[in-house]
């Protein structure tokens, strides 16, 4: 997807700015930053759910019986 260049953006906005009115700005603004946060906080508790269960199986694979055995003998 190619970034969009400065004359896209202000094209972009003066729309915005007609459709919504120079009130609702700030509003929209807001909302907009609030949901990128909830965004990159949900991908980023994901990330870590995931990393986790990659490393749970690895610490999982010792013989639980490990210290009981070397005592018998």
């Amino acid at each position: 997807m190619p970034i969009p260049g400065p004359w896209e953006l202000i094209l972009l906005l003066v729309i915005v700015l007609i459709i919504f009115g120079p009130g609702k700005l700030p509003d929209i603004g807001n909302a907009v930053g609030k949901g990128i946060r909830e965004f990159r906080k949900a991908s980023s508790d994901l990330e870590e759910a995931v990393r986790g269960e990659s490393k749970k199986p690895a610490n999982d694979q010792r013989p639980a019986n490990d210290e009981s055995s070397d005592r018998s003998h």
